[in-house]
């Protein structure tokens, strides 16, 4: 016998035990025990990228207190709920899920479970409320589900589940909610569901069901919500169905229905508060007495065939949307337009494509609330009243398709919350209001196409810097495109078309990085197609045609894809590949049999015939020497240039505009901001040794010379870049056929086709180089010296016109009569390029070919 008295205490800790274990029941029971591994089992068979399931472990030995478990309030503890709503959840359901035999409610919406429903969830005789709702469930609906007399919500929509809608429902006498909306659910409406007694909600829009609406669902006595809208039911609707003055929500849209709405309506549906029939064919009015459904929020009845007079619904306070468009309406005197004013909740009101007649009323300011209003496709005429700026709350806004005159109202400059506004197939004609496109609110689209606007298009456009879409095609603008176009960085989607707009396509286009549809055609556009379009990775469609632009087309990006480019009616392009439908440029022409034909007759010339043409350039370069005046001012046209303008100009000196490599620098294509036309752009490496002492000599002689056949300088820049550094660049104008170099040599610049110059070119050529030498070295107040005179400082522009280039070595020389001492600074290191330094003496010049 063990005594537990005090003068014991070694046992003490033992007599604390046994009472704390008495003063509990057993912690665990086989049953709790069960749940517990239910809801682990669960977890290891099921992603969870968010980590919802943290808490979930075996460590934590009270499973009431994971996340989303609520347990009994009494022992033993079991399952009594599972919410795991939109937690990130993935993979099929586990089957063990069946295992938590108490559990009432189980809620797994808006997860991305997969598979089918598994047939262990008919074994949950409990189970009141079941939502799978928005995952990607398949298969079909378990028959098992059927068996259970206690579900009262099942939300199975918003999944991809599929068969039909399974007979054994009707079972679930106790069902109150069933919504098996946007599935792919096929057959006929059970007949058998209107033997849900306490069924209230019955949603199976979005579907492919087909048949007729079962009579027997009007014998639900409680039902408040039937949704049958966008599935393939056909037949008339039950006249019983208008009878049920429990319902609220009568939405039937998108089938192939008929009805004959009765004409007391209001009376024997107070409940009301959607009636959603869209392209359910109506005979007859629209019954009058919907105006006494005082509960009614929602009346959607577009395409139903309905005539008549709209009804004056003023009576309905809480009326919200009201769409009655494309039917036969008509507006009457205006007065339901008027009584609007007292539904102050209004706010979206369709009445497009009814053909209404006449002009829009003052009143139609009074209805201040409006979100959305629409009187698109009728046959209004006259002037929209200067009231409708008083809609300030409006988002979207929409007339096209009438006839309205006269100027746009200015008090729609008034609206700041305004995103699309469709103004296109009227006659409104005069200016094009800044108003409108002061309305910096506008972000979805604004379309003001086939009307009567004359004049400019007013600079005020770049403020429109949110805008995702502008029309303004087939009207009679005039002027340029205006540079604060580029300002609309959002823009995907621009029309113009059908104007008689002139100039160029701006350089500042250039920043609509977003744009994906892009018209000009129709106009009087000039000028050559911008090289940046090619850059515009995001274009997907452009189209150019029937303007005067001219020149060669770029071939890369959107224009290597002729499908999705339209050039036609401008006669003065030229394409750079085959592919556009238009002639290839002069350069890259097949010569064929042609080439091979001068070549046979350019080598064996007879020495005769040369010695002629070099008498004849005698005689030609004496008269050029007495008619060609000395001009020795500057040919520099300076503008203030800074290195950010060089950088956009170049594309970040991008390798793709990379023309030329150097001693002292590197050769870029650009469009300068200033320029329509593109430029060389010389950028001079002053880590190179000799490099700023280069520029300065070039800018030097540049500065001094102006004659045809030297290459012209348009401006220059000298300043620092973003690091602090020095950074000089030289501009000049643009020469597309290249150095003399790549024609002489073809085959070392990798020509996919060789075109090799004739004598009548060579010739011309070489009197061009002539002409630029005699004006260096005899006709400048100070002669000039190139030394570095080669092919591939000859450069050659359309016309293949020579000129010559590149001055960073030229020396100015004294007077001819004076010797030069052999230690000149001018003459001290050895200069030119190796391979074209000539022997003897030191002012001679390279020699012209190789």
């Amino acid at each position: 016998m063990i005594c537990l008295g005090a003068s014991h205490p070694k046992l003490i800790p033992l007599l604390a035990f046994l009472i704390f274990s008495c003063s509990f029941p057993l912690a665990t029971s086989d049953d709790t025990d069960t749940d517990r591994q239910a809801l682990l089992c669960f977890k290891s068979q099921i992603s969870d990228p968010r980590g919802a399931l943290a808490s979930w472990s075996n460590i934590s030995i009270n499973f009431c207190n994971w996340q989303g478990v609520t347990c009994s309030a009494q022992t033993p503890l079991r399952v009594m709920a599972l919410n795991l709503s939109s937690q990130g959840l993935g993979g099929p359901v586990p089957p063990c899920i069946g295992n938590l035999s108490t559990i009432t409610s189980l809620d797994l919406s808006n997860n991305t479970f997969y598979g089918s429903i598994p047939t262990e969830l008919g074994r949950l005789s409990r189970l009141q409320v079941l939502s799978l709702w928005n995952n990607s469930l398949q298969g079909n609906i378990p028959s098992l589900l059927g068996s259970n007399p206690s579900l009262v919500y099942i939300d199975l929509g918003a999944n991809q589940l599929t068969g039909g809608i399974p007979q054994f429902l009707a079972n679930s006498s106790s069902l109150q909610v069933l919504r098996l909306m946007q599935n792919s659910l096929t057959g006929e409406i059970p007949a058998s569901l209107g033997n849900l007694s306490s069924l209230t909600r019955l949603s199976l829009a979005i579907n492919n069901l087909v048949g007729r609406i079962p009579e027997s669902l009007s014998n639900i006595p409680s039902l408040e919500r039937l949704i049958l809208t966008m599935n393939n039911l056909s037949g008339s609707v039950p006249h019983s169905i208008f009878n049920m003055s429990s319902l609220r929500f009568l939405e039937m849209a998108n089938n192939s229905l008929t009805a004959q709405l009765p004409q007391d309506i209001g009376y024997r549906l107070p409940n009301l508060q959607s009636l959603i029939l869209s392209t359910t064919q109506l005979s007859g009015g629209l019954p009058v007495s919907l105006v006494n459904a005082s509960k009614l929020e929602m009346i959607y009845l577009v395409s139903t065939g309905l005539s008549g007079v709209v009804p004056s619904f003023g009576s309905l306070p809480n009326l919200r949307e009201l769409d009655l468009s494309y039917n036969h309406l008509e507006a009457g005197d205006w007065s339901f337009l008027s009584s609007l004013a007292n539904c102050t909740q209004l706010t979206m009101l369709f009445l497009d494509g009814n053909g209404m007649r006449g002009s829009l009323p003052r009143s139609i300011g009074n209805l201040s609330n409006l979100l959305v209003l629409s009187f698109a496709q009728n046959n209004l005429s006259g002037h929209v009243p200067d009231s409708i700026g008083k809609l300030s709350q409006l988002n979207e806004f929409y007339l096209d398709g009438n006839n309205f005159s006269g100027s746009i109202p200015r008090s729609l400059g008034q609206w700041r919350q305004l995103e699309k506004l469709n103004l296109s197939h009227n006659s409104f004609d005069g200016s094009m209001p800044s108003e409108i496109l002061n309305i910096s609110s506008l972000s979805q689209s604004l379309d003001l196409s086939n009307n009567l606007f004359t004049g400019p298009i007013p600079m005020e456009i770049g403020r429109l810097i949110n805008l995702g879409s502008i029309s303004i095609s087939n009207n009679r603008l005039t002027g340029a495109i205006p540079s604060t176009l580029g300002k609309c960085v959002l823009l995907e989607v621009l029309h113009m078309e059908g104007n008689f707009l002139t100039g160029n396509i701006p350089q500042s286009l250039m920043n609509l990085k977003s744009i994906k549809e892009m018209d000009f055609s129709r106009n009087k556009l000039s000028g050559k197609i911008p090289e940046f379009l090619a850059l515009l990775s995001s274009l997907q469609a452009l189209n150019l045609s029937f303007n005067d632009f001219e020149g060669p087309v770029p071939s890369s990006g959107i224009f290597g894809n002729s499908s999705r480019v339209s050039l036609k009616g401008n006669h003065r392009l030229c394409a750079s590949t085959p592919g556009l439908s238009l002639p290839l440029c002069p350069k890259l022409e097949s010569k064929g049999r042609k080439k091979y034909f001068v070549l046979k007759i350019a080598v064996p010339i007879p020495l005769s015939v040369v010695v002629i043409v070099l008498l004849c350039l005698v005689v030609i370069l004496v008269r050029r020497r007495k008619e060609e005046p000395s001009l020795q001012h500057s040919s520099m046209h300076i503008e203030k240039m800074t290195y950010e303008d060089i950088a956009k100009a170049t594309n970040g000196f991008s390798p793709v505009n990379l023309v030329g490599l150097g001693s002292f620098g590197a050769v870029y294509k650009g469009i300068l901001p200033f320029e329509d036309d593109p430029v060389a752009i010389k950028v001079f490496n002053l880590e190179q040794y000799g490099a700023p002492k280069s520029f300065v000599s070039e800018c030097e002689a540049l500065r001094n010379t102006r004659h045809r056949n030297l290459v012209k300088v348009i401006t220059l820049c000298s300043t620092v870049d973003p690091t602090g550094s020095d950074f000089k660049a030289l501009i000049f104008q643009y020469m597309p056929n290249g150095s003399l170099e790549t024609w002489l040599h073809p085959e070392d610049h990798g020509h996919d086709k060789k075109r090799f110059l004739s004598l009548g070119e060579r010739i011309n050529i070489a009197l061009d180089i002539a002409y630029a030498l005699d004006y260096l070295h005899n006709q400048c107040a100070t002669p000039i010296t190139h030394c570095d005179l080669k092919p591939s400082n000859v450069l050659l522009d359309l016309e293949m016109t020579a000129y010559v280039s590149d001055f960073g070595l030229a020396r100015f020389m004294r007077n001819t009569s004076t010797a030069v001492p052999a230690n000149s600074t001018s003459f001290a290191n050895l200069k030119g390029s190796i391979g074209y330094i000539p022997p003897g003496k030191p002012n001679y010049e390279p020699i012209l070919f190789s």
